[in-house]
């Protein structure tokens, strides 16, 4: 439970810090009137999110086991894949996020309403799609025959939308730097769990073999109807038998994605600019070697055409002389 509410925080605070930003700019400016096609727009947007979830939750019951399972494994990788892409763009533009806001919704201000309804239904559309997406396969990964996951993400929405709001009012204040750093790790944890249960899925579903090659088995130390073990499974997504490829995919997942995660932001750009700073010195040398020698040369260049003036004068002295 606590991994599917970790989920709803995470990806609701995204959307209620995008609502604040909007919302708390139009005041600001003075554009109370703007107010209600953002209104609009996050409402159509909060409703395809929800349409999207219903049709993934209703839409693949009337499938084969089979094509189920595809199904579902296939969603599962697709939703990692697109979390561990908002988890790294958030790092890396969460301080510029609100300057950019503000320079899409002038742009729209100036275009008319329909403007400013696409610009707050892209801007929380996306996050919406996302979280619906990542929610339903994190939820069928640790579904434990009870309602505990999905009353986890709504209590993590609500979470959300209750710190947004506090966020907006300016009764709030906390380092959203290390928040979203934190919380982005343990959001990495939990995906590698969901990709390695969509890999299962995958076996089930014939589309991958291995299904009978176990890892290991601690059902016996760690029961999965246990109180740890369900802890561990609504966490972590842990499975007490997993296959051998379930344990290779999970490895591959999480340690270089989160070494990379909580790398330093400007490591990889600190590296690639020192490479070019030397290049840069290496170019500037050669372009001196170059021009040292070109200066050379037309020192030469200017003794010989001396000579050849000198040359001249004589010879033209001697013809002189001979006409005399």
């Amino acid at each position: 439970m606590f991994g599917n509410y970790l989920i709803g925080l995470r990806e609701g605070l995204e959307a209620s810090l995008v609502v604040c930003i909007l919302v708390a700019y139009l005041v600001k400016t003075e554009r109370r009137d703007a107010l209600r096609p953002i209104w609009i727009g996050i409402g159509v947007a909060v409703a395809l999110a929800l349409a999207f979830g219903f049709g993934l939750e209703f839409g693949s019951q009337e499938l084969t086991f089979e094509a189920k399972e595809a199904l579902g494994g296939s969603l599962s990788v697709l939703a990692v894949v697109l979390v561990t892409w908002m988890v790294f763009w958030m790092r890396r533009t969460a301080r510029h996020l609100r300057s950019e806001l503000h320079t899409r919704l002038d742009a729209a201000l100036q275009m008319g309403t329909g403007a400013l309804v696409a610009t707050a239904f892209l801007a929380v559309g996306r996050e919406g799609l996302e979280t619906a997406l990542f929610v339903w396969a994190s939820v069928r990964a640790s579904s434990d025959g009870t309602h505990a996951p999905l009353i986890g993400v709504l209590l993590g929405i609500a979470s959300a939308v209750v710190l947004g709001w506090l966020f907006y009012r300016g009764a709030l204040r906390i380092n959203l730097a290390k928040f979203f750093t934190w919380t982005g790790g343990m959001l990495v944890i939990v995906a590698a769990g969901v990709l390695a249960y969509g890999v299962h899925d995958l076996q089930e579903a014939r589309f991958l073999g291995g299904l009978p090659d176990k890892a290991f088995d601690i059902s016996t130390t760690i029961p999965p109807d246990s109180w740890y073990g369900t802890v561990l499974k609504g966490v972590f997504n842990f499975q007490p038998d997993p296959t051998v490829l379930q344990v290779i995919v999970w490895c591959l997942y999480l340690i270089p994605t989160l070494a990379l995660f909580l790398a330093p932001v400007g490591f990889g750009r600190s590296v690639r600019s020192q490479e070019q700073k030397q290049k840069a010195t290496d170019e500037q040398a050669e372009k001196a070697d170059s021009g040292s020698g070109g200066a050379r040369g037309g020192d030469g260049a200017v003794a010989d055409g001396e000579r050849v003036r000198d040359g001249a004068r004589g010879a033209g002295g001697r013809t002189v002389g001979g006409a005399k």
